[in-house]
């Protein structure tokens, strides 16, 4: 069992920057993020392998988020900027113990642990 506490989110302004921050309870092979946004599913947002050599994100993310990992502390930040109010949303952190393919990093059902998310809302 792997427990995953997120911290961060907040209100920003649109331009703004954020950051997220989530611990594992235990050393994980991947640490993903998505969000929730209201009425529409979980969506992928970054992955991150334990080495760090290979990170995805999503294209519409892709340039303004940064996903980073302390394998030491068992922890994955997401470095959020230049928000948009579409980047409103709960973010989930994500884990599993064991590798994925990269076909299926995108697909929530394939994570095994949840934190319990945090808003965040990008707001005038």
């Amino acid at each position: 069992q792997v427990q995953l506490v997120e911290s961060g989110g907040g209100l920003v302004q649109p331009g703004g920057s954020l950051s997220l921050s989530c611990r594992a309870s235990t050393r994980t092979d991947v640490l993903a993020w998505f969000r929730q946004a209201p009425g529409k599913e979980r969506e992928f947002v970054a992955y991150s392998s334990r080495s760090g050599r290979e990170k995805y994100y999503a294209d519409s993310v892709r340039g303004r988020f940064t996903i980073s990992r302390d394998n030491a502390e068992n922890t994955v930040s997401l470095s959020m900027d230049n928000l948009k109010p579409e980047d409103t949303a709960v973010y989930y952190c994500t884990a599993r113990i064991n590798r994925l393919v990269v076909s299926a990093i995108r697909q929530p059902e394939n994570y095994a642990y949840w934190g319990q998310g945090t808003q965040v809302t990008v707001s005038a």
